[in-house]
């Protein structure tokens, strides 16, 4: 909103709600923990970045440069490890946010991101390097558990355009969602994969490297290619 002032556009986006105390703590334990390298910068934002979150277990990891919006959504398991320059975004409005299970690896520069939509990640998962899971307009990603996803990968939930009309332009159309994204557990993802919204891939299934996927992966399925296809099961 154009009309509003940039102090309350800023604590929109970033607080997730215009109390100028929690604005103070926000800044003061960015600013004073979040570029402090080695030891002593992962004992402070050990200590100070779960004051951000809405919950936080036991013994978190947090790198350099990790970004926090609306921390009052975001919900952390046990043993989470979060390397540098992660992006952790739950903005939205009436959103449940980014809730995180126990024993999760967050590789540098993933970035976990909703615009009014969700995000469940299980427990024992690892996140490669320069992943992006993105949800939107209600919609949810939803992660079990046991599933290691490897680097590069892209996992949207909502946001399809409407595209019927021709005399405006696309982006004025609104968008839409299929749904969501669900990947039930013990799934392995391999790097460079892309998995579109409506999607659900099945317990057991591994995605070969540079898949996208565009439709439902049953379980126990190996599927791979552009648009993925399965090649074989695994039983």
């Amino acid at each position: 909103d154009e009309s509003q002032s940039a102090l309350r556009r800023y604590q929109d986006m970033v607080i997730g709600r215009r109390n100028i105390f929690a604005l103070l703590k926000y800044e003061l334990i960015i600013l004073l923990t979040s570029r402090i390298p080695g030891a002593l910068g992962l004992v402070l934002r050990k200590i100070f970045y779960p004051k951000l979150l809405a919950s936080c277990g036991h013994n978190p990891i947090i790198g350099q440069n990790v970004v926090i919006r609306h921390g009052s959504k975001i919900r952390l398991g046990d043993n989470v490890v979060i390397d540098d320059n992660v992006v952790l975004d739950a903005k939205g409005d009436g959103n449940e946010g980014i809730t995180i299970g126990n024993d999760v690896i967050i590789g540098r520069n993933t970035v976990f991101s909703c615009k009014n939509g969700s995000i469940v990640i299980g427990s024992n998962i690892s996140f490669g390097i320069n992943c992006i899971i993105h949800s939107v307009d209600e919609s949810k990603v939803v992660v079990g558990d046991n599933c290691p996803i490897a680097a590069f990968c892209y996992l949207i939930g909502g946001g399809n355009y409407n595209y019927s009309r021709t005399d405006i332009p696309i982006v004025k159309q609104g968008i839409y969602s299929k749904g969501g994204i669900v990947i039930e557990e013990d799934v392995w993802i391999g790097s460079h994969v892309q998995i579109l919204d409506g999607v659900t891939i099945g317990r057991g299934s591994i995605i070969a490297a540079g898949s996208a996927v565009y439709r439902r992966v049953r379980p126990m399925s190996i599927a791979g290619g552009v648009p993925a296809q399965t090649v074989r099961k695994r039983i």
